[in-house]
């Protein structure tokens, strides 16, 4: 049974493209947000030495980003409020692709039953706050790779991709807004 949510707004992009930070700050503007479950799961599997790490083990990384990014779309499912997502389901599909490992079926029908609005945000590269740290050791190479991955995998299932802007963050929110409430007005 496909499941879609209009209320689900997705902002995706690259690593280190200012999503978490744009995310924050809707919160901050009083919207539901859900937080980044990959961020999450790097530091806990590095706190535990555990293996879910995407330079340890990338599937048995991928297998729990999916059961998380699962959690939190059902978690959030009966709510009929907005609510801004870092990041879905559909970035799983990017990163496998780009890394050059099978799609296992239960992402494919994941992605294909649980969707979110058709128009998701998405950050491109933006070399000027670029930072690797920690958690985030992917190469400016990468990033770039990972930003057509993501785009290739969402319009894949059908999304529309929108580039928000390299603009200061409250830019970039008012940018959302506004484009949300042209959405809204065209659907009238």
């Amino acid at each position: 049974m496909s499941i879609q949510k209009e209320n689900f707004i997705l902002i995706t992009g690259g690593p280190g493209t200012g999503k978490t930070t744009l995310i924050e700050a809707l919160a901050r503007e009083g919207f539901r947000t859900s937080g980044e479950v990959a961020r999450a799961l790097i530091k806990e599997q590095m706190q535990c030495a555990g293996r879910a790490l995407p330079w340890v083990d990338p599937t048995l990384y991928a297998e729990e980003m999916l059961a998380r990014e699962l959690t939190g779309y059902r978690d959030q499912q009966a709510s009929d409020e907005q609510i801004f997502f870092d990041r879905g389901l559909p970035d799983i599909l990017g990163y496998l692709t780009l890394i050059g490992l099978t799609v296992p079926h239960a992402l494919s029908e994941a992605c294909t039953n649980h969707r979110y609005n058709n128009h998701c945000f998405i950050c491109p590269p933006w070399v000027e706050i670029y930072e690797t740290d920690s958690e985030r050791k992917q190469s400016w190479q990468e990033v770039v790779e990972t930003d057509v991955a993501l785009k290739r995998a969402y319009e894949s299932l059908g999304y529309e991709m929108i580039d928000v802007p390299q603009a200061p963050v409250a830019q970039r929110v008012r940018f959302i807004q506004d484009t949300l409430k042209r959405f809204q007005r065209e659907l009238c």
